[in-house]
Protein backbone atom coordinates (compact mmCIF):
# COMPACT_ATOMS: atom_id res chain seq x y z
CA UNK A 1 0.00 0.00 0.00
CA UNK A 2 1.50 3.46 -1.30
CA UNK A 3 1.08 6.38 0.56
CA UNK A 4 1.66 9.90 -0.41
CA UNK A 5 3.26 13.22 1.81
CA UNK A 6 2.65 16.71 0.37
CA UNK A 7 4.94 19.33 2.18
CA UNK A 8 4.04 22.25 3.35
CA UNK A 9 3.30 25.47 1.49
CA UNK A 10 2.62 22.80 -1.68
CA UNK A 11 -0.19 22.81 -4.58
CA UNK A 12 -0.37 19.48 -5.60
CA UNK A 13 -3.27 17.25 -8.07
CA UNK A 14 -3.42 13.80 -7.54
CA UNK A 15 -6.82 11.63 -8.89
CA UNK A 16 -6.46 7.90 -6.49
CA UNK A 17 -3.96 6.95 -3.63
CA UNK A 18 -4.36 3.38 -2.64
CA UNK A 19 -3.07 4.22 1.08
CA UNK A 20 -2.93 7.10 2.80
CA UNK A 21 -2.43 10.74 2.22
CA UNK A 22 -0.55 13.19 4.81
CA UNK A 23 -0.93 16.65 4.02
CA UNK A 24 1.22 19.29 5.63
CA UNK A 25 -0.05 23.28 6.46
CA UNK A 26 -1.04 25.28 3.94
CA UNK A 27 -1.24 23.14 1.22
CA UNK A 28 -4.08 22.55 -1.31
CA UNK A 29 -4.82 19.61 -3.15
CA UNK A 30 -6.63 19.11 -6.59
CA UNK A 31 -8.04 16.43 -8.25
CA UNK A 32 -6.60 15.68 -11.72
CA UNK A 33 -10.01 15.39 -13.32
CA UNK A 34 -11.12 18.60 -11.60
CA UNK A 35 -13.80 17.03 -9.59
CA UNK A 36 -12.97 14.00 -7.16
CA UNK A 37 -10.31 12.41 -5.27
CA UNK A 38 -10.47 8.77 -3.95
CA UNK A 39 -8.08 7.72 -0.90
CA UNK A 40 -8.14 4.05 -0.06
CA UNK A 41 -6.42 4.75 3.28
CA UNK A 42 -6.69 7.87 5.37
CA UNK A 43 -6.15 11.37 5.19
CA UNK A 44 -3.97 13.57 8.00
CA UNK A 45 -3.76 16.95 7.76
CA UNK A 46 -1.31 19.52 9.56
CA UNK A 47 -2.50 22.77 9.75
CA UNK A 48 -4.83 24.56 7.19
CA UNK A 49 -5.30 22.29 4.58
CA UNK A 50 -7.27 22.79 1.28
CA UNK A 51 -9.23 20.27 -1.08
CA UNK A 52 -10.24 22.02 -4.23
CA UNK A 53 -12.53 18.78 -5.08
CA UNK A 54 -14.34 16.64 -3.38
CA UNK A 55 -13.20 13.56 -1.21
CA UNK A 56 -13.35 10.16 -0.87
CA UNK A 57 -11.78 8.19 2.12
CA UNK A 58 -11.40 5.74 4.63
CA UNK A 59 -11.12 8.21 7.64
CA UNK A 60 -9.95 11.61 8.31
CA UNK A 61 -7.66 13.24 10.71
CA UNK A 62 -6.76 17.17 10.92
CA UNK A 63 -5.46 19.20 14.14
CA UNK A 64 -4.00 22.70 14.64
CA UNK A 65 -6.09 24.49 11.71
CA UNK A 66 -8.48 24.34 9.41
CA UNK A 67 -9.60 21.91 6.78
CA UNK A 68 -11.35 23.27 3.84
CA UNK A 69 -13.32 20.99 1.05
CA UNK A 70 -14.87 22.71 -1.78
CA UNK A 71 -16.88 20.10 -2.47
CA UNK A 72 -18.12 16.40 -1.51
CA UNK A 73 -16.32 14.57 1.63
CA UNK A 74 -17.37 10.88 2.02
CA UNK A 75 -15.89 9.35 4.72
CA UNK A 76 -16.23 5.72 5.36
CA UNK A 77 -15.46 5.84 9.00
CA UNK A 78 -14.73 8.51 11.35
CA UNK A 79 -13.33 12.53 11.23
CA UNK A 80 -11.59 13.90 14.04
CA UNK A 81 -10.45 17.14 13.99
CA UNK A 82 -8.80 18.32 16.94
CA UNK A 83 -6.34 20.63 18.74
CA UNK A 84 -8.90 23.42 18.26
CA UNK A 85 -9.33 22.78 14.74
CA UNK A 86 -11.98 23.47 12.39
CA UNK A 87 -13.62 21.83 9.18
CA UNK A 88 -15.66 23.54 6.80
CA UNK A 89 -17.23 21.21 3.65
CA UNK A 90 -18.56 23.50 1.23
CA UNK A 91 -20.92 20.14 -0.34
CA UNK A 92 -22.10 17.10 1.11
CA UNK A 93 -20.60 15.30 4.63
CA UNK A 94 -21.20 11.81 5.46
CA UNK A 95 -19.49 9.78 8.30
CA UNK A 96 -19.99 7.03 11.11
CA UNK A 97 -18.67 9.47 13.46
CA UNK A 98 -17.77 13.08 13.49
CA UNK A 99 -15.82 14.95 16.04
CA UNK A 100 -14.76 18.31 15.70
CA UNK A 101 -13.29 20.41 18.15
CA UNK A 102 -13.90 24.14 17.21
CA UNK A 103 -16.16 24.91 14.14
CA UNK A 104 -18.02 22.40 11.52
CA UNK A 105 -19.69 23.85 9.15
CA UNK A 106 -21.49 22.01 5.75
CA UNK A 107 -22.84 23.59 3.15
CA UNK A 108 -25.08 20.93 1.89
CA UNK A 109 -26.62 17.92 4.12
CA UNK A 110 -24.85 16.45 7.02
CA UNK A 111 -25.23 12.29 7.40
CA UNK A 112 -23.74 10.63 10.36
CA UNK A 113 -24.35 8.47 13.42
CA UNK A 114 -22.31 10.42 15.63
CA UNK A 115 -21.71 14.46 15.38
CA UNK A 116 -19.49 16.37 17.94
CA UNK A 117 -18.73 19.47 17.45
CA UNK A 118 -17.08 21.76 20.71
CA UNK A 119 -18.23 25.07 19.34
CA UNK A 120 -20.57 25.50 16.27
CA UNK A 121 -22.30 23.73 14.32
CA UNK A 122 -23.77 25.01 11.04
CA UNK A 123 -25.71 23.12 8.40
CA UNK A 124 -26.44 24.65 4.77
CA UNK A 125 -29.25 21.92 3.95
CA UNK A 126 -30.66 18.85 6.19
CA UNK A 127 -28.88 17.30 9.16
CA UNK A 128 -29.48 13.60 10.31
CA UNK A 129 -27.63 12.27 12.57
CA UNK A 130 -28.39 9.27 15.61
CA UNK A 131 -26.32 11.84 18.53
CA UNK A 132 -25.52 15.21 17.73
CA UNK A 133 -23.50 17.24 20.58
CA UNK A 134 -23.04 20.76 20.11
CA UNK A 135 -21.01 22.76 22.98
CA UNK A 136 -21.97 26.32 21.53
CA UNK A 137 -24.29 26.88 18.81
CA UNK A 138 -26.10 24.90 16.18
CA UNK A 139 -28.02 26.36 13.28
CA UNK A 140 -29.49 24.50 10.15
CA UNK A 141 -31.41 25.39 7.22
CA UNK A 142 -32.89 22.24 6.25
CA UNK A 143 -34.56 19.51 8.28
CA UNK A 144 -33.17 17.73 11.22
CA UNK A 145 -33.44 14.69 11.83
CA UNK A 146 -31.77 12.79 15.29
CA UNK A 147 -32.94 10.56 17.89
CA UNK A 148 -30.49 12.71 20.58
CA UNK A 149 -29.60 16.49 20.72
CA UNK A 150 -27.99 18.20 22.93
CA UNK A 151 -26.66 22.09 22.33
CA UNK A 152 -24.85 23.94 25.11
CA UNK A 153 -25.91 27.33 23.74
CA UNK A 154 -28.23 27.45 21.40
CA UNK A 155 -30.72 25.81 18.10
CA UNK A 156 -31.81 27.86 15.17
CA UNK A 157 -33.82 25.52 12.28
CA UNK A 158 -35.33 26.82 9.41
CA UNK A 159 -36.78 23.78 8.21
CA UNK A 160 -39.13 20.94 10.46
CA UNK A 161 -37.28 19.21 13.71
CA UNK A 162 -38.02 15.75 13.53
CA UNK A 163 -35.99 14.21 17.40
CA UNK A 164 -36.16 11.88 19.86
CA UNK A 165 -34.56 14.11 23.06
CA UNK A 166 -33.30 17.59 22.74
CA UNK A 167 -31.54 19.12 25.59
CA UNK A 168 -30.81 22.72 25.20
CA UNK A 169 -29.14 25.33 27.77
CA UNK A 170 -29.98 28.41 26.07
CA UNK A 171 -32.55 29.01 23.29
CA UNK A 172 -34.31 26.77 20.83
CA UNK A 173 -35.85 28.57 17.46
CA UNK A 174 -37.51 26.66 14.90
CA UNK A 175 -39.24 28.55 11.86
CA UNK A 176 -41.12 25.14 11.07
CA UNK A 177 -42.97 22.49 12.66
CA UNK A 178 -41.68 20.19 15.66
CA UNK A 179 -41.95 16.81 16.48
CA UNK A 180 -40.11 14.91 19.30
CA UNK A 181 -40.80 13.05 22.55
CA UNK A 182 -38.36 15.32 24.88
CA UNK A 183 -37.49 18.76 24.69
CA UNK A 184 -35.62 20.65 27.47
CA UNK A 185 -34.33 24.12 27.80
CA UNK A 186 -33.19 26.54 29.76
CA UNK A 187 -34.03 30.12 28.57
CA UNK A 188 -36.22 29.92 25.65
CA UNK A 189 -38.26 28.35 22.74
CA UNK A 190 -39.78 29.50 20.16
CA UNK A 191 -41.92 27.85 17.35
CA UNK A 192 -43.17 28.99 13.89
CA UNK A 193 -45.80 25.86 13.62
CA UNK A 194 -47.21 23.48 15.13
CA UNK A 195 -45.69 21.03 17.46
CA UNK A 196 -46.27 18.13 19.28
CA UNK A 197 -44.11 14.85 21.37
CA UNK A 198 -44.18 14.13 24.93
CA UNK A 199 -42.53 16.04 27.42
CA UNK A 200 -41.53 19.96 27.27
CA UNK A 201 -40.00 21.66 30.53
CA UNK A 202 -39.05 25.22 29.49
CA UNK A 203 -36.90 27.73 32.10
CA UNK A 204 -38.16 30.58 30.77
CA UNK A 205 -40.73 31.91 27.84
CA UNK A 206 -42.26 29.31 25.57
CA UNK A 207 -43.92 30.85 21.79
CA UNK A 208 -45.89 28.72 19.39
CA UNK A 209 -47.37 30.30 16.50
CA UNK A 210 -49.47 27.24 16.02
CA UNK A 211 -51.10 24.27 18.12
CA UNK A 212 -49.11 22.94 20.65
CA UNK A 213 -49.92 18.68 21.19
CA UNK A 214 -48.46 16.75 24.22
CA UNK A 215 -48.72 13.27 25.45
CA UNK A 216 -47.30 14.00 28.73
CA UNK A 217 -46.19 17.16 30.63
CA UNK A 218 -45.36 21.22 29.81
CA UNK A 219 -43.67 22.82 32.40
CA UNK A 220 -42.70 26.30 32.05
CA UNK A 221 -40.82 28.69 34.18
CA UNK A 222 -41.97 31.79 33.31
CA UNK A 223 -44.23 32.61 29.91
CA UNK A 224 -46.24 30.11 27.67
CA UNK A 225 -47.72 31.52 24.81
CA UNK A 226 -49.54 29.56 21.70
CA UNK A 227 -51.51 31.02 18.68
CA UNK A 228 -53.17 27.92 18.26
CA UNK A 229 -54.28 25.33 20.77
CA UNK A 230 -52.85 23.45 23.80
CA UNK A 231 -53.58 19.71 24.43
CA UNK A 232 -51.62 18.29 26.98
CA UNK A 233 -51.63 15.83 30.06
CA UNK A 234 -50.42 18.35 32.29
CA UNK A 235 -49.53 21.87 32.61
CA UNK A 236 -47.36 23.87 35.10
CA UNK A 237 -46.44 27.54 34.45
CA UNK A 238 -44.79 29.75 36.46
CA UNK A 239 -45.92 32.91 34.99
CA UNK A 240 -48.54 33.38 32.02
CA UNK A 241 -50.04 30.51 30.46
CA UNK A 242 -51.63 32.29 26.48
CA UNK A 243 -53.48 30.11 24.32
CA UNK A 244 -56.84 30.02 21.76
CA UNK A 245 -58.15 27.00 23.41
CA UNK A 246 -56.60 24.40 26.91
CA UNK A 247 -57.40 20.96 27.21
CA UNK A 248 -55.75 18.64 29.79
CA UNK A 249 -56.30 15.02 30.77
CA UNK A 250 -55.38 16.15 34.33
CA UNK A 251 -54.14 19.32 35.86
CA UNK A 252 -53.29 23.11 34.75
CA UNK A 253 -51.63 24.63 37.65
CA UNK A 254 -50.51 28.77 36.56
CA UNK A 255 -48.81 31.11 39.19
CA UNK A 256 -49.82 34.26 37.39
CA UNK A 257 -52.59 34.52 34.40
CA UNK A 258 -54.53 32.42 32.18
CA UNK A 259 -56.12 33.86 29.30
CA UNK A 260 -57.74 31.95 26.54
CA UNK A 261 -60.37 32.60 23.82
CA UNK A 262 -62.33 29.62 23.49
CA UNK A 263 -61.89 28.37 27.25
CA UNK A 264 -60.01 26.01 29.80
CA UNK A 265 -60.97 22.48 30.64
CA UNK A 266 -59.05 19.82 32.62
CA UNK A 267 -59.32 17.46 35.51
CA UNK A 268 -57.86 20.22 38.15
CA UNK A 269 -57.13 23.95 37.20
CA UNK A 270 -55.11 25.87 40.37
CA UNK A 271 -54.15 29.60 39.67
CA UNK A 272 -51.44 31.48 42.18
CA UNK A 273 -52.31 34.57 44.61
CA UNK A 274 -53.56 37.14 42.71
CA UNK A 275 -53.62 35.72 39.50
CA UNK A 276 -55.93 35.71 36.55
CA UNK A 277 -58.22 33.88 34.69
CA UNK A 278 -59.56 35.20 31.46
CA UNK A 279 -62.06 32.98 29.77
CA UNK A 280 -64.75 30.24 30.87
CA UNK A 281 -62.76 27.32 32.91
CA UNK A 282 -65.03 23.86 32.69
CA UNK A 283 -63.24 21.33 35.45
CA UNK A 284 -63.75 18.52 38.14
CA UNK A 285 -61.73 21.11 40.89
CA UNK A 286 -61.08 24.57 40.28
CA UNK A 287 -58.85 26.41 43.19
CA UNK A 288 -58.38 30.45 43.35
CA UNK A 289 -56.00 31.18 45.43
CA UNK A 290 -56.06 34.42 47.96
CA UNK A 291 -57.14 37.97 45.57
CA UNK A 292 -57.21 35.76 42.68
CA UNK A 293 -59.55 36.64 39.70
CA UNK A 294 -61.60 33.96 37.37
CA UNK A 295 -64.68 34.93 35.35
CA UNK A 296 -67.49 31.65 34.21
CA UNK A 297 -66.35 28.75 36.09
CA UNK A 298 -68.04 25.49 35.28
CA UNK A 299 -66.87 22.51 38.17
CA UNK A 300 -67.62 19.58 40.50
CA UNK A 301 -65.73 21.51 43.02
CA UNK A 302 -64.65 24.90 43.60
CA UNK A 303 -62.61 26.76 46.17
CA UNK A 304 -61.90 30.49 46.44
CA UNK A 305 -59.10 31.77 48.99
CA UNK A 306 -59.90 34.77 51.03
CA UNK A 307 -60.63 38.07 48.90
CA UNK A 308 -60.85 35.95 45.45
CA UNK A 309 -63.27 36.65 42.49
CA UNK A 310 -65.27 35.23 40.23
CA UNK A 311 -67.84 36.37 37.67
CA UNK A 312 -70.89 33.36 37.28
CA UNK A 313 -69.76 30.36 39.12
CA UNK A 314 -72.15 26.81 38.33
CA UNK A 315 -70.80 24.23 40.14
CA UNK A 316 -71.65 21.37 42.56
CA UNK A 317 -69.77 22.43 45.52
CA UNK A 318 -68.47 25.63 46.91
CA UNK A 319 -66.34 26.88 49.14
CA UNK A 320 -65.89 30.58 49.60
CA UNK A 321 -63.29 32.47 52.27
CA UNK A 322 -63.46 35.10 54.13
CA UNK A 323 -63.66 38.32 51.45
CA UNK A 324 -64.90 36.37 48.28
CA UNK A 325 -66.84 38.20 45.45
CA UNK A 326 -68.51 36.66 42.71
CA UNK A 327 -69.99 39.52 40.41
CA UNK A 328 -72.76 37.50 37.98
CA UNK A 329 -74.60 34.48 39.37
CA UNK A 330 -73.80 31.28 41.52
CA UNK A 331 -75.71 28.27 40.89
CA UNK A 332 -75.28 24.89 43.07
CA UNK A 333 -76.47 21.81 43.08
CA UNK A 334 -75.28 20.02 46.92
CA UNK A 335 -73.42 22.67 48.83
CA UNK A 336 -72.36 26.29 49.37
CA UNK A 337 -70.09 27.22 52.20
CA UNK A 338 -69.59 30.85 52.57
CA UNK A 339 -67.57 32.36 55.23
CA UNK A 340 -67.92 36.53 56.67
CA UNK A 341 -68.34 39.14 54.45
CA UNK A 342 -68.88 36.85 51.01
CA UNK A 343 -70.07 39.38 48.28
CA UNK A 344 -72.82 38.33 45.75
CA UNK A 345 -74.06 40.52 43.16
CA UNK A 346 -77.08 37.78 42.75
CA UNK A 347 -78.43 35.41 45.45
CA UNK A 348 -76.98 32.19 45.47
CA UNK A 349 -79.40 29.27 43.94
CA UNK A 350 -79.57 25.71 44.45
CA UNK A 351 -80.84 23.86 41.69
CA UNK A 352 -81.01 20.48 40.35
CA UNK A 353 -79.53 20.84 37.23
CA UNK A 354 -76.25 22.99 36.25
CA UNK A 355 -76.30 24.19 32.79
CA UNK A 356 -74.30 22.77 30.28
CA UNK A 357 -70.85 23.98 29.68
CA UNK A 358 -69.60 25.52 26.75
CA UNK A 359 -66.75 23.53 25.82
Amino acid sequence: MSSIRIPPNSTVEIDRIEGDLHVAENSTVKAKDKRFITIAGAIHCEGDCTFDCSVSALSLRGRDGEIIVNGDLLINKSVRVTADGSLRVEGNLSAMEIEVDKELYVGRNLTAEKVDVGGKLGVGGDAKAEDIDVGGKFEADGKVETEKMDVGGSFRGKGTVKAGSVNVGGSFHSEAEVSLKILDVGGTVEILGNAEGANIDVGGKLTVSGNLTLTGKLDVGGLAELSGKLNAKSVKVGGALRARRIETITSVDVGGEIATVEGLKASRVKIGRRGKIRGVVVAEEVMLEERAEAEDIYAEILFMEERAGAKNVYVKRVRLENGCRIMGELQYVEELRAEKDVYFAVEPKKVDKLPAAPI
